[in-house]
């Protein structure tokens, strides 16, 4: 075994990735603390990363590795940072993604505070993601990170990391960037690690059955109460169950208005009112975005080509990126694209890319 590298802390959810980037760990001569986080209060309410098997499996690998494994409770910040925030953007109107508030707050804050309270110098999750610079495989030293796409584009997963700055890129290891999802399974059948084939978790990890509407109906009743489908001219034309059930570009549930598909183009909370059109309503060439980070820490430019997606499982597109005036403090911006975009949705997170290089992002107004 390679000489001792430095010691990491890994997330672990008992799913495939995390396993295998533990392992890849162990191998190059890291000295390895294994961790996996607890962040909702009720065992049964949950499944996929977040279950009391999802623990159990994360405690077998790290024992056939031969690494400690801790349990680390984390359920109150969960709540006051991630299911908080998706109960109040879905009052709104709006669409959020839990997923990069839970990166940002939850991964690279609170679980990056513990690995220096347990004297760790990096922590280590299985994102398919690269971070480049320095004279190791993963880093440069200096403070010129840059985050990369992985290497596999089905499962990149650099877009729900844009929050990331340098301080937390300096402090994170991504051991299967460079690696497809095929190779990581087979690397785990190869170690005889039992989750080589365990399904991919869940969208929303707090929620068992991925039905937020039932999820959001049980725990904020206010923000589903039946309401008005309206069409573009204001006319009543149905009626909806509640708007936590309906989000921009949607067709599903919407029905058909004179022989016409139509689609969600608007949600206006003040009247509890979903707004219907046609699929060209639901296009947009403009956005405005806040809570912007940029991940090199700078803002070095008045007007930039970028190239940009709207949604984690939407393509990129060639935009022009303009940075506008703060707004109580936050940096804003305007995203115009070369075409128009479907369903811009607020509350979701625009991405900026150069290339492979992932510049920044923000949340959608």
């Amino acid at each position: 075994m390679a000489k001792n590298k430095g010691k990491v802390l890994v997330a672990m959810s008992g799913g495939v990735d995390s396993s295998v980037a533990a392992a890849l760990l162990k191998e190059q001569g890291y000295d390895l603390i294994g961790v996996t986080m607890q962040v909702w209060p009720s065992q049964k309410a949950l499944g996929g990363c977040c279950s009391l098997d999802a623990v159990n499996d994360a405690k077998a690998v790290a024992d056939k590795l031969g690494i400690p494994h801790y349990t680390l409770n984390f359920r109150n910040e969960f709540k006051a940072k991630v299911i908080d925030d998706f109960v109040s953007e879905y009052k709104r109107g709006r669409t959020p993604n839990p997923c990069i508030r839970c990166n940002q707050f939850i991964k690279f804050d609170y679980l990056m505070r513990k690995a220096r309270e347990l004297g760790a110098e990096y922590v280590a999750t299985g994102h398919y993601a690269r971070i480049l610079g320095g004279s190791t495989k993963y880093k440069l030293q200096s403070t010129n990170y840059k985050l990369q796409k992985g290497l596999d584009r089905r499962k990149d997963q650099a877009y729900v990391l844009y929050m990331m700055n340098q301080e937390m890129l300096a402090h994170t290891l991504f051991p299967l960037g460079e690696l497809t999802k095929e190779q990581v399974r087979t690397t785990a059948k190869d170690l005889g690690l039992a989750v080589h084939d365990k399904e991919e978790s869940q969208e929303i990890c707090f929620i068992e059955d991925d039905n937020y509407g039932r999820f959001l109906k049980e725990v904020c009743p206010e923000a589903v109460k039946p309401g008005p489908i309206l069409d573009m001219k204001g006319n009543v034309v149905g009626k909806h169950d509640g708007i936590a059930f309906y989000t921009l570009g949607q067709r599903k549930g919407v029905g058909a208005h004179r022989s016409l598909p139509k689609y969600v183009v608007r949600i206006d909370v003040e009247k509890n009112a979903v707004i219907i059109g046609d699929q060209e309503d639901t296009l947009g060439t403009e956005l405005i975005a806040d809570h912007i980070n940029y991940v090199s820490s700078q803002e070095p430019f008045k007007s930039l080509d970028v190239m940009a997606k709207i949604r984690y499982n939407s393509t990129e597109e060639p935009a022009v990126l303009y940075p506008l005036e703060k707004d109580n403090g936050q940096d804003k911006v305007k995203v115009i694209f070369k075409k128009p975009q479907r369903a811009i949705t607020p509350g979701q997170s625009v991405v900026f890319y150069k290339g492979d290089e992932v510049l920044g992002g923000g949340i959608i107004n």
